[in-house]
């Protein structure tokens, strides 16, 4: 959790911001989110990894802030970066309990459609694209070789909606799936194995559009 404490408050100073360019913008009547082709968002994400990613292995979600920056061809087609700011810190676990951990980071480009005019209130996107999930910092014990992971690749479906304050400033809620299996080293070697992590998020963040 002390991954969030610092988005915490720059979400604050962005929603405190956007409240006074929400008071600005009823004063104007004039400015519209039509056009800009420019967004930022921050989020709070949890990241769970599949629940059964090896026989008898489980891998714990975690919770780390996210970032994305888009590029709006049109007012309904973008392109978006997205990834993690942090790790994402996950325990790994079988029958007997924890025996070790490891570090997540994604990142992931995709095309998204955005529905609606700029304007509505409510605007439900998809998105397709391609991620890199790199892991660090495997520590996961059994008295042999070190054991690591090799970075997953592969597609990434987003779902979402934009909730739009003012325009310029908006609320967003997306759930992102990641398919995608990590090779298995032993002492940098790899030994054939994989593990199924296909992780999904769920983030909660504001955006800011110009």
């Amino acid at each position: 959790m002390r991954s969030i404490r610092p988005l915490s408050l720059a979400l604050i100073s962005l929603a405190f911001a956007g409240g006074t360019a929400f008071a600005q913008d009823a004063d104007t009547g004039s400015d519209t989110a039509s056009g800009k082709r420019f967004a930022v968002v921050g989020s709070a994400t949890v990241l769970q990894p599949h629940s059964d990613p090896q026989p008898g292995l489980d891998i714990d979600g975690d919770v780390a802030p996210t970032l994305s920056a888009s590029w709006y061809a049109t007012d309904n087609i973008a392109v978006e970066l997205w990834g993690a700011a942090d790790k994402f810190n996950h325990r790994v676990k079988d029958a007997g309990g924890k025996i070790g951990t490891v570090d997540q980071q994604p990142i992931a480009l995709s095309g998204q459609y955005h529905f609606g005019a700029a304007d509505n209130v409510f605007r439900p996107f998809v998105g397709l694209g391609y991620y890199e999930s790199n892991f660090s910092d495997e520590d996961i014990a059994g008295g042999g070789p070190h054991v690591g992971l090799e970075t997953a690749k592969g597609a990434i479906a987003t779902l979402g909606m934009d909730f739009n304050i003012n325009s310029t400033w908006f609320a967003r809620a997306d759930a992102r799936y990641m398919k995608g299996d990590a090779d298995v080293r032993a002492a940098g070697v790899r030994t054939g194995d994989e593990l199924r992590l296909d992780p999904w998020t769920v983030g909660i963040g504001l955006g800011a559009r110009f």
